[in-house]
């Protein structure tokens, strides 16, 4: 009995480590930079959770950053996409389907979160996030890979 109750109290206690493993933080600045250039995601998560924090002070009219996620294959062409859809679309081109996940434009203090469902992630697939904010993505881009 007392194994059991031990057992129990360990799950309760690893809790929230686990779901602490389907989330992380990427922090934006005014100075055009991610301060993660890769992550990687738990294959068994369901979803993942992507927290963009804007640390810098501009407004988004000025330095606006998104968190955008899709294949490494598709990045210029949603950035172009991007481009055409303008200011009052985040720069992400409406209904895009290259798109896999993303979070609204933000300005400095400001946060937003992107939800990925990792059901459409595939093992060994290589996955790019930029800032679609023109001219931003040069600078700010990692890399997302399904973990084991």
């Amino acid at each position: 009995m007392r194994k059991l109750i031990a057992l129990a109290l360990l799950c309760l206690a690893s809790s929230p480590l686990m779901a602490a493993e389907c989330a992380t933080t990427v922090e934006a600045s005014d100075a055009m930079q991610y301060n993660v250039h890769s992550i990687t995601v738990p294959k068994t998560c369901k979803t993942f959770k992507v927290t963009l924090h804007h640390t810098g002070k501009l407004p988004v009219t000025v330095m606006g950053h998104n968190w955008v996620l899709a294949h490494a294959s598709d990045e210029a062409g949603v950035i172009a996409a991007g481009m055409q859809a303008g200011a009052a679309n985040s720069y992400e081109k409406p209904g895009d389907a290259r798109i896999i996940a993303h979070t609204k434009l933000i300005g400095g203090g400001e946060s937003d979160t992107a939800t990925i469902d990792v059901g459409k992630l595939k093992a060994g697939e290589q996955y790019a996030y930029f800032c679609t904010f023109p001219g931003h993505a040069s600078l700010m881009k990692g890399t997302l890979e399904l973990g084991k």
